[in-house]
């Protein structure tokens, strides 16, 4: 298995791990089913801008790895590709988002670079043609 691949198996494992919220924290069953959906579409929309990148040749390891330096509350580790995220505020609510901001700006760069979209509106077009609108809406 090639490195980018072990990555991409650890950042779906990272991805797909349960949140664990936790029902006392919301008191209200309103509030708790809208986190709750809130952070299912988080993982559907990181879902799918890692699919992209695994599929995607031209996007390296070096490249996402630059995206997920240990300066950020996201880090992989360079030497057993890792996956470990610090605390803000609430775990389930923060880690897919930050697998999703993190997958954006690798695609972001990849696109720049490798796709000739050379200015924000042309990446903004080319997220309309290669991601569902939920994704498409995260290059904004």
């Amino acid at each position: 298995m090639s490195k980018k691949s072990e990555l991409i198996q650890n950042l779906l494992k990272f991805i797909n791990a349960r949140p664990g919220l936790e029902f006392g924290n919301y008191g209200d069953v309103a509030l708790y089913r809208s986190e709750s959906r809130a952070i299912t579409k988080q993982k559907a929309q990181a879902l799918e801008l890692l699919n992209f990148v695994a599929r995607t040749e031209s996007i390296d390891l070096t490249s996402i790895l630059w995206e997920m330096q240990p300066k950020d509350r996201l880090a992989v580790s360079p030497e057993n590709l890792s996956v470990s995220y610090t605390v803000g505020q609430y775990f389930p609510t923060e880690y897919r988002a930050a697998v999703r901001s993190a997958l954006r700006c690798v695609i972001w760069n990849w696109a720049r670079e490798h796709a000739e979209c050379d200015t924000r509106e042309k990446i903004q077009a080319f997220a309309k043609r290669n991601f569902s609108r939920s994704v498409a809406k995260l290059f904004n």
